[in-house]
């Protein structure tokens, strides 16, 4: 089972300014990914990393779908936790998912995410997991059970994205997060119009015309937009000074799409072509090789989703 991780490009109402709350535009990547396998047991038995979420996951899904859980989960690969790429959502999808398949339980993905709660904000992990691929979804309306998945357009080949890491953080997440969603002010319902505009009549288009500058463009003008609103309650723009830094540099040498994952401490931005994201890599791994807080690597957008493999013995 594999599950990608997703980038979370920025909010388009955080206020419900225009109706429905939220909605959200992000994409789904190729070299982080939780990885597990689900074998029958004698007992249950969980390793690798992240466990202990896997375990929290394993004990909701059986107790409500009323399957045993005397399994053998092995996790290959987690993505890291509370950084900005969707760790909670994927694992809760991947053994759900894993489940489904092992069980022939006829779930779609959409189910196995309502009975884990998960897309009360943000539909994109949901959407990533179900197509891969950048998603839109339509944030939550008066009767929303999960938010609806409005757009998916696959990321032309050559795009490529840097993620600049803070060993040190964590993004908020959790309570924190709910109390910070509450603390926010209104935000402006001109500005949910604005964002609403660039991204179907400028941002998605630019998509099916290859043109990653204006696409870009679109990206840094919502995270800018967001990063403000929620300054007050992170700190900033960005919740970590180093990676603002590192992004600001970034953005110098050519960069696009410039902004911070979620709730960070992730930044990522875009360049077009692999040889170009590597050699920024490389520079900027010398530029800030004295800081002992700061990782970059290169990534590439996922045009699929998650991966089920059923093998018989």
């Amino acid at each position: 089972m594999t599950a990608p991780a997703r980038l979370h490009m920025g909010f388009i109402d955080l206020s419900g300014s225009l109706g429905r709350h939220f909605g959200s535009i992000g994409v789904a990547l190729n070299e982080q990914s939780t990885r597990l396998t689900v074998v029958e047991a004698e007992r249950r038995l969980i390793s690798g990393p992240s466990a202990a979420r896997a375990e929290k996951c394993l004990t909701t899904l059986c107790k409500a779908l009323n399957v045993p859980d005397t399994l053998e989960i092995h996790i290959e690969s987690a993505i890291p936790e509370h950084v900005g790429l969707g760790s909670g959502t994927q694992m809760s999808l991947a053994i759900g998912a894993a489940l489904n398949a092992f069980y022939d339980l006829g779930l779609s993905v959409r189910d196995i995410a309502k009975v884990m709660v998960r897309g009360l904000r943000s539909g994109i992990g949901i959407g990533v997991f179900e197509q891969g691929g950048l998603v839109v979804d339509g944030g939550r309306g008066e009767h929303t059970i999960t938010p609806p998945l409005l757009a998916r357009m696959a990321i032309p080949e050559a795009w490529r994205f840097i993620l600049v890491f803070d060993k040190r953080g964590q993004g908020l997440h959790g309570l924190q997060e709910i109390q910070a969603f509450q603390e926010l002010p209104p935000f402006p319902r001109r500005e949910a119009e604005q964002l609403c505009y660039l991204l179907l009549m400028q941002a998605l288009p630019a998509i099916a015309e290859n043109d990653i500058v204006r696409f870009g463009e679109v990206i840094t003008r919502l995270q800018r937009s967001v990063g403000e609103h929620f300054a007050a309650v992170q700190g900033g723009i960005y919740t970590s000074p180093e990676v603002a830094a590192a992004m600001e540099w970034l953005a110098e040498q050519g960069a696009v799409a410039v902004g911070q994952t979620s709730w960070g401490p992730t930044g990522f931005c875009m360049v077009n072509g692999a040889g170009r994201a590597e050699a920024l890599v490389d520079l900027a791994r010398r530029k800030f090789a004295a800081s002992d807080t700061l990782v970059f690597i290169g990534a590439s957008a996922r045009n699929s989703g998650g991966l089920v493999v059923v093998e018989s013995l």
